[in-house]
């Protein structure tokens, strides 16, 4: 540990040959083909510069490169901050004297020049990144609203931000995690309205984040930032490719933290009814957007119990009324309904799976297929109930409801547990796997400490109206009260 300190302290000599000496061997730079250095003269004294070829931009190294050389022995000032500040005629650059901080600099991209006779190196940020357009994401669409998305850019996505919140009090902190990677991390916050204790307490964890690298970008920040209970499945994080549902995150006071390489913004702290809403809720007018919610929320709660409730019916028949015996198995099946749920709930992701990994342009005759072996032949064939079917086929739609992948895998999970408790102990069984899935709510917790099922619990009818109504929007009502 002493020795890593004493590496990452070490100072620039004002010696060029030393320096370059140390860097040349620091990274390799004979056998890296993609890092460039050049010697040359500027002012009447050797200089060297250092780029990434690929994260540069030619023109404009070309013009800067040209215009340090033209310099002449009586232009050249004194030491490297005045360099900085007077003579290097670009917006982007700062001075660094470490070799620790020098070399994380130039391998994000960033233009380093060495001149002899100067003990700090003078960091020019001109490095551009290779990006996808700011298209609409796939998972997060809306029917109206902007049509932009985050990409992997970090400053796209921040830029996103500024342009809907113009404010001074928008804040975003730059940071970074991994021994290795050095992965930059960018906190989003509005100053006043966010929890400063939550902030900082944020901001330490990331600090003292201990780990190589950021493998899996947010989800390694995710497991580093929460680590209690991770066997609860509920999300703790929510997740969106939107810059608007961002940017509304940002103004209720929640911290927004975009992870370099990542396509998408982690929102937190977040809370059950956070999860289940949904930028189109906002996009129509109120009646339409509580009814969008309302529905989501319902067939949420429907995909967890409508087969758990077939099969304890199924298992006790004489508990159907007259008016619904059409829900009675038409015929005896072939295969247990446990063990047909179970196989279905397998089969469902292996479909999953299989789309994900599918050609375009081999999808659609493999759904036809998919549906015509899996659906029909599979019920003819006797390994399946028809009505069993029809149940699955109805949960594995309407997962897609929702966006969160994590709510819905997470509901899945509960499902298949209430679905052997079923099972195994009748009705006690059942209402167990209800106890034991309000459990697992009740006893999560947000990454803030505060209750997973707030305002519910504890109970807060204002906020909990909020979440549970779509009301009028804070500029409608400013409007409406500057008439009256």
């Amino acid at each position: 540990m002493e020795e890593k300190d004493k590496e990452q302290n070490k100072i620039l000599t004002d010696s060029l040959q030393e320096n370059m000496t140390y860097l040349n061997q620091a990274l390799d730079v004979e056998k890296n083909f993609d890092i460039i250095y050049r010697v040359v003269h500027i002012g009447g004294k050797e200089a060297c510069m250092y780029l990434i070829d690929g994260f540069c931009k030619d023109d404009l190294d070309q013009k800067l490169l040209q215009y340090f050389m033209d310099l002449t022995p009586d232009k050249m000032p004194e030491d490297m901050h005045e360099m900085s500040k007077q003579f290097t005629p670009y917006v982007e650059v700062d001075i660094e004297g470490k070799w620790d901080a020098l070399t994380t600099s130039l391998l994000s991209g960033v233009f380093v020049l060495l001149i002899d006779g100067y003990d700090k190196a003078l960091l020019i940020d001109s490095r551009t990144y290779p990006s996808r357009g700011v298209t609409e994401p796939e998972k997060d669409k809306s029917l109206r609203g902007s049509k932009d998305g985050f990409v992997e850019t970090l400053v796209s996505n921040t830029a996103l931000i500024r342009r809907r919140i113009r404010s001074t009090d928008l804040h975003i902190e730059m940071m970074n995690a991994g021994e290795t990677s050095r992965t930059d991390i960018a906190l989003c916050y509005m100053k006043g309205r966010v929890d400063d204790v939550f902030l900082d307490e944020i901001r330490r964890k990331i600090s003292d984040i201990k780990v190589d690298s950021l493998t899996m970008n947010q989800e390694s920040l995710a497991e580093c930032l929460y680590q209690r209970k991770w066997y609860n499945p509920f999300p703790k994080f929510k997740y969106t490719e939107r810059p608007d549902a961002a940017a509304a995150q940002v103004l209720e006071g929640n911290i927004v933290i975009f992870v370099d390489n990542s396509p998408s913004a982690m929102i937190l702290p977040t809370t059950i009814f956070d999860v289940i809403e949904e930028a189109d809720d906002y996009y129509f007018p109120p009646v339409t957007g509580t009814y969008l919610r309302m529905t989501r929320f319902l067939i949420s709660l429907l995909t967890y119990l409508v087969t758990p409730t077939f099969l304890l019916m199924m298992n006790n028949p004489g508990w159907i009324p007259e008016s619904f015996s059409f829900i009675m198995l038409q015929e005896e099946p072939n295969l247990p309904l446990i063990w047909q749920f179970l196989v279905l709930e397998l089969a469902i992701d292996g479909l999953k799976l299989a789309a994900i990994n599918t050609p375009n342009m081999l999808s659609t005759p493999l759904s036809v297929m998919a549906a015509l072996v899996l659906g029909e032949f599979s019920v003819n064939s006797g390994w399946f109930s028809s009505e069993v079917m029809l149940y699955m086929a109805f949960v594995a739609i309407a997962n897609y409801t929702q966006s969160n992948y994590e709510l819905g895998y997470a509901l899945k999970f509960l499902r298949i547990i209430t679905l052997l408790l079923t099972q195994w102990f009748g009705l006690w069984g059942y209402l167990g796997g209800i106890l034991l899935s309000l459990f697992a709510m009740g006893c999560n917790r947000t990454v803030s400490h505060r209750s997973y099922l707030y305002p519910l619990i504890p109970f807060d009818w204002k906020a909990l109206k909020s979440k549970l109504f779509r009301t009028r929007l804070p500029g409608a009502l400013n409007e409406d009260a500057g008439q009256h």
